[in-house]
């Protein structure tokens, strides 16, 4: 008994180990290649570990470069060249160029602005945080961006707190809305997240496929604007407010901002930067990659002095880059040993029997599909995993490779049910003011809602665009 408490914690690590070496010993299915097992083998015990973590996620990313070269799908040099691209590249300097945004503390000065803005509603002051949120982390973030909110909530839940002591539905609606808001628009830009970048390195090395930075807010960011007073009325509807209007607290921040006086030069450049990055984004990533121009960010915030290299190292998450860069690695040895394509080819047989092998119906189907991956892992993991399998499904049925990889990478985002959905969940919930069950209450009600309109934009919206 005591041997096997001690086994206890490493339980999901030994049976993620004995079901890789099971699937490696059964007789090879016919269609796949031994090639294509092997890499499954690795994509569905690397999937177990991404759902249970019995090891930090990062360490699966570097067990996933082991197993590569271990099962000989590729040389040590070989695999630490997929282990590179503009996306990794492109996730690395968007998490350098945010430690130089949070160092500011801009917090107090972006809660005034929001309410000086909304004005004292409640109501409007949850559609200004959720619009705020969103457009912040429509091109910095969605980590960040919770990370850089939370506080300025906070703030506002606090003053509001001095007049009215219990207001539970408030913390949770004002909270909510830096979350849901910082999600909904993470779908937006490919700097959104890692999970757009991912998906735009499989259009182009599996379909042959560029999105440009317009091209992708052409067919996402209309989904981000119709979500964000979606999302106010969602919260309003299950978070009733106890109060309506937060005017003393709008005086009492005033003060404390206005006795601080106006932005260093430090602000103001670091600020300036960040929208020249974003002008680049647009402009330049065509040319010269989306990851090119974050590295070029965030090199010039090194070399004006506006952040250290000392603090990029304590802050900046270097796992997430490990992540996202072994998962990309893994999906193209997916699709180049023929795996996706097995998997693609059952996946459509099953679809076409119950008819749902074609057009809106097939997006629907996959859309749900990752809704229901992404709450057992993380978003980009999501994709990581089914954009190989949900490309190769369009591009085997004659369906659009476009619509396909954005209901994938779209849908990946509505994990709201779970606090570890989303990185701007579990910043929240850390806050102390949230309970499991308030995500559950309310992202059942997201869920629908997000789910409903990307469905209309599937069928209405995208067709204009030429889908």
């Amino acid at each position: 008994m005591y041997f096997l408490r001690k086994l206890y914690p490493w339980r999901w690590l030994i049976v993620g180990f004995l079901l890789g070496a099971i699937i490696l010993v059964l007789p090879t299915p016919d269609g796949l290649t031994p090639e294509g097992k092997r890499a499954l083998t690795i994509a569905v015990v690397a999937t177990l570990f991404f759902i249970t973590e019995p090891i930090p996620l990062p360490a699966t990313a570097l067990l996933i470069a082991v197993f590569q070269v271990l099962l000989g799908l590729g040389t040590g040099n070989e695999v630490a060249k997929s282990f590179m691209s503009d996306s990794v590249f492109f996730i690395m300097g968007s998490l350098m160029m945010s430690v130089a945004l949070v160092k500011q503390r801009l917090d107090r000065r972006i809660a005034y602005g929001i309410l000086k803005m909304t004005g004292p509603y409640v109501s409007r002051i949850l559609f200004g945080f959720a619009a705020v949120s969103a457009l912040l982390a429509s091109f910095i973030g969605e980590h960040t961006v919770a990370a850089m909110m939370l506080p300025v909530a906070l703030a506002i839940f606090g003053h509001a707190q001095k007049d009215h002591p219990n207001l539970k539905n408030l913390g949770a609606l004002l909270l909510f809305s830096v979350a849901y808001g910082t999600v909904i628009a993470g779908i937006g830009t490919p700097s959104g997240g890692a999970r757009n970048a991912i998906m735009i390195d499989y259009w182009k090395q599996l379909a042959d496929v560029d999105v440009s930075y317009l091209d992708w807010m052409a067919y996402a960011y209309p989904l981000v604007i119709l979500q964000i007073p979606a999302l106010v009325g969602v919260l309003m509807w299950t978070f009733p407010p106890e109060v309506k209007t937060l005017r003393r607290a709008l005086v009492r921040l005033r003060r404390e901002v206005h006795s601080e006086g106006g932005l260093s030069s430090k602000d103001i450049q670091v600020i300036v930067l960040f929208f020249m990055v974003m002008i680049g984004w647009i402009t330049l990533s065509s040319q010269i990659g989306l990851g090119i121009v974050a590295l070029i960010g965030a090199s010039l915030y090194l070399l004006l002095g506006l952040v250290r290299w000392e603090d990029l190292n304590n802050g900046v998450n270097w796992g997430v880059v490990w992540l996202y860069a072994a998962t990309i690695s893994l999906g193209v040895q997916m699709k180049d040993s023929g795996a996706a394509e097995w998997v693609a080819g059952n996946f459509l047989g099953f679809l076409s029997i119950v008819g749902l092998d074609q057009g809106i119906l097939l997006l629907i189907t996959l859309s749900l599909l990752t809704v229901f991956v992404t709450h057992t892992m993380s978003a980009g993991a999501s994709v990581a995993v089914l954009g190989p399998i949900t490309l190769t499904i369009a591009i085997t049925s004659g369906n659009s490779v476009l619509a396909t990889g954005f209901a994938t990478a779209i849908s990946s985002a509505f994990a709201y049910m779970v606090v570890a959905g989303t990185p701007s969940s579990a910043i929240i919930y850390s806050s102390g003011h949230l309970t499991t069950k308030d995500f559950l209450k309310v992202g059942i009600r997201m869920v629908v809602v997000s789910l409903l309109i990307l469905w209309l934009a599937m069928f209405f919206y995208w067709p204009l665009l030429g889908v």
